[in-house]
């Protein structure tokens, strides 16, 4: 046997010993965990912001170069930078939020610390004159676990038209 391919199945072999899963999956177990933990997330989300407008959506968000947010179509925010400067101004606007999560809330666990999720919402705004606006689509985000929580690395917003119709 050569000398290199002797190396690389010694090398496999190895990795198989040490209980690593074909391509990295989580054991059940760790992935229950983590979905548990997103899916709390989720709900502080959508809890706290309607309880403390839009200002506390910039603790849910990654503070980061890597952070980045999409809304129809377009990127809204290409790190964090931007976003928390919006979020500063955004009571000129928005004087209240009321965030709620559909059913079908998906959470899809790709490591200890990464999870893509989805989930239909509902979100009713209202600017400081007291109109409101209703606006329902679908949200994803990548999740990610650091400094001992759960944040957003990167977020999309697809709002469904007034005119749409949903699929049956």
């Amino acid at each position: 046997m050569r000398p290199h391919l002797c190396v690389a199945l010694i090398a496999l072999a190895t990795l198989a010993g040490c209980g690593m899963q074909r391509g990295g999956e989580l054991t059940p177990e760790r992935k229950a965990t983590v979905e548990a933990g997103v899916r709390s997330f989720m709900a502080d989300v959508a809890r706290d912001i309607s309880a403390n407008g839009p200002t506390a959506w910039q603790k849910f968000f990654v503070d980061a170069p890597s952070f980045f947010m999409a809304a129809e179509g377009q990127l809204f925010f290409p790190n964090g930078q931007p976003m928390s400067q919006w979020v500063q101004g955004i009571t000129h606007f928005i004087k209240t939020v009321n965030l709620q999560w559909g059913d079908g809330l998906r959470i899809d666990p790709l490591t200890p610390t990464l999870a893509m999720v989805g989930a239909p919402y509902v979100e009713v705004r209202t600017d400081p004159q007291g109109q409101q606006i209703t606006e329902r689509g679908y949200f994803t985000g990548l999740a990610e676990y650091r400094n001992g929580r759960w944040q957003f690395r990167d977020a999309h917003w697809s709002v469904v038209p007034a005119s749409a119709k949903t699929p049956s």
